[in-house]
């Protein structure tokens, strides 16, 4: 699963929306579907979350390539992309944003 949380000026969530579903190893993502979505619920940012039905939250090259996509359509329309949450089975792990941080985060996450 592929989420989006859609979020104001003050990054305050206007809402979240399941955009995109995948199989069992893979998920296609849209950059433009994402841009398109954020623009209907006129966001100022978003944060994009999707877990990895593996378990294990390293992000993958793909997940490094899709962030830095939607990133690159977002700044077009001044749309902040503020982090990449890749959620794991007992970690999950921060992709840098368009800001340059990355952070990593031990939780517990009970249900995928």
């Amino acid at each position: 699963m592929f989420l989006v949380l859609f979020l104001d000026t003050q990054h305050l969530v206007i809402r979240h929306q399941e955009m995109f579903a995948g199989t069992i190893s893979s998920i296609v993502v849209h950059p433009r579907e994402i841009v398109r979505a954020a623009l209907k619920a006129n966001a100022a940012a978003i944060i994009l979350a999707h877990n990895h039905p593996s378990g294990k939250a390293e992000p993958s090259h793909a997940d490094h390539v899709i962030t830095e996509q939607v990133i690159n359509a977002c700044l077009l329309l001044e749309v902040r992309v503020l982090d990449h949450l890749v959620i794991g089975r007992v970690n999950a792990f921060l992709l840098p944003s368009a800001d340059g941080f990355k952070r990593f985060f031990a939780i517990i996450v009970r249900s995928l």
